[in-house]
């Protein structure tokens, strides 16, 4: 089996309770901070495809700005409404100063 973690960016550049749009392998992707653990969800949100990077962070959830969706950074189910549907979630690993993401293998079978 190949390793499929690509470089996302660095451990630094993400804030505490934070989150930041990056691109891996042609997905975009949200890298997020959240109790001292890094993250990575699809960057859309499945109710309005806004983009979750935009919203706020905490207690292991991303909210969308726009509706106010919540979801669970550990499975990317929906902990609020509007949305319904779960968006992908992503391995990841830190290696040195960097978080690497698989974007290949999907955590969860939510698909955008």
């Amino acid at each position: 089996m190949s390793d499929t973690f690509e470089r996302a960016c660095a451990a630094a550049d993400v804030p505490d309770e934070g989150v930041i749009p990056v691109e891996v392998g042609g997905v975009e992707v949200a890298v997020v901070k959240s109790d001292g653990q890094y993250f990575a969800v699809r960057d859309e949100c499945s109710h309005a495809q806004i983009q979750l990077s935009e919203g706020d962070v905490g207690e292991c959830e991303i909210e969308c700005w726009l509706h106010g969706s919540r979801f669970d950074l550990r499975t990317g189910e929906p902990t609020s409404l509007p949305a319904y549907d779960p968006v992908p979630i992503y391995p990841v690993r830190l290696d040195g100063d960097d978080v690497l993401v698989d974007v290949k293998n999907p955590l969860n079978q939510a698909s955008l």
